[in-house]
């Protein structure tokens, strides 16, 4: 299956909440009814107010558009609206970095921080790199079980301490490990209690610390993980990690799992970070690049 079925799959139930909607736009013209409609269901999608009230505003100026034109007015605004999450894959940014090129990946529990984990080190092995896995999330027994499960099953090396260690610990002889094993990516699990606990970030800022004191510039990339299905709570969330330990990128999972894959459009307009990857689906494969044009078309246009 290629990248743009899996896509359009994964956002199905997103463009079956604003379907009926811009089919009725198409039909009958951006009149007054059918506008209120469809920005009622494009809200519901979490596209985000300001997106929406762009939108809006070129529809009621298009008065005399043909459906063609009015369906390239909204995959254009919304593609427009994505362009600060543009990025390049994530095996390129990789290799134009230094060795070991340290991910640090955070996000709060059930977002699927370790699940991301191990399909991006599965990716990366396909490509020819050479991960570590490091069980920073120490809070957590079964996270560090789980993140073992993966490496086994992925086939990757991981650095691991006994439960309740303290992560700063871990994250320290996890640099030194990817040193002496000629690892050229780490990727570092870290704890996911609520976002609002002032010492998780604390402990975040501690391990960003060692980690740069460890290895020049890192970590050099920070990963949010954020579950789409979450709305506009994912942006509160997104704003206060940023803040508290630089966000650089953003992976949106669980993009198949509600009618709300528009929270994708709004974080871009909110906080101009790089949507590094999508999740659009539970198997390895379903980790995909971010493509605006794509999302957006994918988004508004029915299925082929």
């Amino acid at each position: 299956m290629g990248w743009m079925q899996r896509l359009t799959e994964g956002l199905t139930k997103t463009r079956d909440a604003v379907r009926g909607s811009v089919d009725r736009l198409l039909g009958r013209g951006p009149d007054a009814e059918t506008l209120e409609g469809l920005e009622a269901a494009l809200l519901a999608a979490d596209l985000g107010v300001r997106t929406v009230d762009r939108l809006m505003a070129r529809l009621r100026a298009e008065t005399r558009a043909d459906a063609a034109a009015l369906r390239g007015i909204i995959i254009g605004t919304i593609t427009e609206t994505l362009q600060p999450s543009v990025s390049e894959p994530i095996e390129r940014i990789i290799d134009a970095g230094p060795k070991p090129f340290v991910i640090l990946v955070v996000g709060v529990n059930g977002a699927g921080k370790t699940t991301t984990i191990a399909k991006l080190a599965q990716r990366l092995v396909a490509s020819g790199h050479h991960p570590l896995l490091v069980a920073a999330d120490t809070f957590r027994a079964a996270a560090i079980e789980q993140l073992q499960v993966w490496a086994d099953r992925v086939g990757v090396g991981i650095v691991r301490h006994q439960h309740g260690a303290d992560p700063s610990a871990v994250v320290f002889d996890g640099v030194a490990a990817a040193k002496a094993r000629n690892a050229d990516v780490l990727l570092i699990d870290t704890a996911g209690r609520l976002h609002t606990k002032t010492n998780l970030m604390d402990e975040l800022r501690k391990m960003k610390r060692i980690l740069g004191r460890e290895a020049s510039g890192a970590p050099h990339e920070v990963l949010l993980v954020l579950d789409a299905t979450l709305g506009q709570n994912a942006i509160a969330q997104a704003t206060q990690f940023h803040e508290a330990v630089g966000v650089t990128g953003l992976v949106l999972t669980k993009l198949d799992g509600s009618a709300r894959g528009g929270v994708v459009v709004a974080i871009a307009d909110a906080l101009k970070l790089p949507v590094r990857l999508i999740g659009v689906g539970e198997g390895v494969d379903d980790l995909q690049d971010f493509h605006p044009a794509e999302f957006a078309a994918a988004l508004i246009q029915p299925a082929s």
